[in-house]
This record gives structure tokens, C-alpha cells and sequence, in this order.
């Protein structure tokens, strides 16, 4: 975090709330990047990210005062709080007409706010595969990522998802998951590696 962030998240911290808009700007790049991640692929052609990333402004300014009040790492990490909070709101909003099967793999739970990682990976590493040559291998290519991910622990997992997809940091990572930096940073080269024979095909 840069100095000037730093300062505007401490006087956020001391309660100058005016300053949430130019503190939620800074961080719009990234939370975009997550929710472009997480978003579900059956409801991006009614919402997109900008429009969710639009909701986690709207909510996260009402609840501006549990940032204000309570003892989280940073300003960012709360808002991936919110963002996680919104999209499983427009999750259930979105596909609450569809199958149980289809809301049990696609939208989070009370359990796992994030949803489904496997599936979120599985669909982002193989997103941009769309000319007719390569749609002719993608089923086989996103069966054999599946099966790549689900040979990983879910720790394994979200620490791809996190460092690869959402972009966070080593240290934001480690915060997240409850490890130490140094333990991330084993579980993502292992992980990386063990994707490794899979991602050359793609």
C-alpha cells in the first residue's frame, strides 16, 4: 500500500467517510478483476462487472461504519468482503429460477461465500478458447483442468485463485487464508506446478 492510500484509509479509520470515494477508486481495478473472476458465465449476459462492481460501491458505503468500527487488515480486504457478500446476492437473485443442481454448482452458499473455485478456475483458464479449432478441444482441455484441480486441496485452490485470478499479493493472501506468507507462497508454486502439464496444451 502506498503512502497516500495509507493516509486516506487511516483518516477513513478516524472517521472522515468522505473520503470512501476516492478510497473505493483506488481499489476499483482489483475488485473489478475479482469479480470478473468470480462472476457466474450464466448470468454475464444480464449483469456484467461493472454493474456488480456498482453494487459494491452502493453497499459498501452503507456499511461503511463496520469497516470504520472493526479490525480488518486493510480497506481492500474488507471491500473483497463486500464483494463477496454482493455477488452472492446476485447470484441467488439471478439464477433463483434455475434447477437446484445448476444453483448448487454455480452460486455461493452460506458455507462458501465464493462459490464454486473449481469451477470459477476451470472456466477462466479456458475462457479464451473460441475459434472453431480450439472449441473442438475445449470439453476434453476443461476435463482435464478439472481433474487437475480437484487433485488439489481446496487451500491449494484458492490460493490459485487468489494470487492467478484476483491478483492479490502474497501477504493479502496469506491474511486471507489464515497462513503464513510463507506457506502461501509454497502452496502456489506447488499448485502451479502441478497445473503445469495441463496449461501447456491450452
Amino acid at each position: 500500500m502506498n503512502t497516500n492510500v495509507g493516509n486516506i484509509e487511516q483518516q477513513l479509520k478516524q472517521g472522515d467517510l468522505s473520503l470512501f470515494a476516492d478510497a473505493f477508486s483506488r481499489h476499483r481495478p482489483r475488485l473489478w478483476q475479482i469479480i470478473h473472476f468470480r462472476l457466474s458465465d450464466q448470468i454475464r449476459g444480464r449483469v456484467d462487472a461493472d454493474d456488480v462492481l456498482q453494487d459494491v460501491y452502493l453497499d459498501a458505503e452503507k456499511r461503511l461504519s463496520h469497516f470504520v468500527e472493526g479490525d480488518f487488515p486493510s480497506l481492500f480486504l474488507w471491500l473483497r468482503l463486500v464483494t463477496g457478500q454482493t455477488l452472492s446476492r446476485i447470484h441467488r437473485r439471478h439464477l433463483a429460477t434455475q434447477s437446484r443442481s445448476t444453483l448448487r454448482e454455480s452460486t455461493p452458499n452460506d458455507e462458501n461465500l465464493w462459490g464454486n473455485t473449481s469451477l470459477c478456475l476451470s472456466q477462466r483458464f479456458m475462457a479464451h478458447l473460441t475459434s472453431p479449432s480450439q472449441a473442438a478441444v475445449k470439453v476434453e482441455l476443461i476435463a482435464e483442468v478439472r481433474s487437475a484441480l480437484s487433485g488439489m486441496s481446496e487451500m491449494d485452490r484458492e490460493v490459485v485463485a487468489l494470487r492467478h485470478f484476483e491478483e492479490l499479493t502474497n501477504q493479502e493472501v496469506a491474511m486471507e487464508l489464515g497462513i503464513t506468507p510463507k506457506a502461501a507462497s509454497i502452496r502456489y508454486v506447488r499448485a502451479l506446478e502441478r497445473l503445469r502439464s495441463v496449461l501447456e496444451k491450452i
